[in-house]
C-alpha cells in the first residue's frame, strides 16, 4: 500500500483519490483529525486539476462521517460546502444523507426529491429511501422510517462502496429498530453489514456496526454478547480522537456494563 500511495503521491488524478480514501479509512477507525486534513489536501489537489465533482465528493463524504460520529454543526456546514462546489447527483445524495444524520431533516428531503430518476434503480430504492428513513429516524418516527425502507430490501445489497452509500438503508433500517426496542431485529441488520466487509470496505458505517450490533444486544438482556461487540467497536476506535461524541456515548454505555 505505502508503494502505491509512493507512486501516486503527485499524480493528477490518482493523488486526490488516493488522499480520499486514506481520509475515510482514517474515519473508519475514528481518527477524524486526521481524516478531516487528508480531505482537505484531496479536495485542494482535486481543485488544482479543475475537478470540481472529486472535490465535492470528498467534501461530502467528509460530511457523512462528520454526521455519523455526533458532529452535527460540522456535518452541515461540510454538506453545504459540497454543494457549492459541485451539485451533481453522488454529491448531493451523500449530502442529502448527511444532512438528514445531523438534523437538517428539511434539507435532507429537499434534496432528495431531486434524486429520483426513472431508470435508476439503486437512487430510487436504496439511496433516497435511505435518506427518507434517516429523516423519519431523527424526527422521531422509527416505524415510519422501517416502512420506507422496505422498497430497499431487494436492492440494498448492490450498493458498493465507491457509490458512496453502501449498505446505508440497512445501517438506518438496524437504527430505526433499536429505537423501537426491537434488538433482535436490529441484529439482524448490523450483522448483515458486518457480513459484507467487501461491500461496506472503509465506510464509517462499517465501523459502527459494531456499537449497533452491542446497543440491540443490550435491548435483548444479553450482556456478554453485548460486551464483546462493545469491546470489538472500542478495540477498532483504539486510536480514535477521544472527543467524537459517538465514541464518548459508547464507552459509557459499556461502563454501564460491567
Amino acid at each position: 500500500m505505502a508503494e502505491q500511495v509512493a507512486w501516486a503521491t503527485g499524480k493528477p488524478g490518482w493523488n486526490e483519490a488516493f488522499l480520499g480514501l486514506e481520509a475515510n479509512t482514517a474515519a473508519y477507525s475514528g481518527r477524524l483529525v486526521q481524516a478531516r486534513a487528508l480531505t482537505r489536501r484531496a479536495i485542494v489537489s482535486a481543485q488544482r486539476n479543475q475537478d470540481k465533482a472529486g472535490a465535492a465528493s470528498y467534501q461530502a463524504v467528509a460530511s457523512l462521517y462528520e454526521a455519523l460520529f455526533g458532529n452535527a454543526v460540522e456535518a452541515r456546514k461540510s454538506a453545504a460546502a459540497a454543494l457549492v462546489l459541485y451539485a451533481g447527483r453522488e454529491v448531493q445524495s451523500v449530502a442529502a444523507l448527511a444532512s438528514a444524520f445531523a438534523g437538517d431533516t428539511a434539507r435532507a428531503e429537499a434534496l432528495a426529491a431531486d434524486l429520483e430518476f426513472p431508470e435508476d434503480t439503486l437512487q430510487n430504492f436504496h439511496i433516497v429511501p435511505a435518506i427518507r428513513g434517516t429523516a423519519e429516524v431523527i424526527r422521531g418516527n422509527p416505524l415510519e422510517a422501517i416502512e420506507i425502507l422496505q422498497s430497499a430490501t431487494p436492492y440494498e445489497l448492490g450498493a458498493e462502496a465507491d457509490s458512496g452509500l453502501p449498505l446505508y438503508a440497512v445501517f438506518v433500517r438496524g437504527e430505526a429498530y433499536l429505537a423501537t426496542h426491537q434488538g433482535s431485529a436490529a441484529e439482524v441488520e448490523f450483522q448483515k453489514i458486518l457480513s459484507h466487509p467487501g461491500i461496506v470496505m472503509n465506510n464509517p458505517n462499517g465501523a459502527l456496526a459494531h456499537l449497533g450490533l452491542a446497543r440491540a444486544y443490550v435491548l435483548q438482556g444479553d450482556t456478554a454478547k453485548a460486551k464483546a461487540a462493545y469491546q470489538d467497536f472500542l478495540t477498532l476506535w483504539k486510536d480514535a480522537d477521544p472527543d467524537i461524541p459517538i465514541l464518548v456515548a459508547a464507552k459509557s454505555e459499556y461502563a454501564k456494563l460491567k
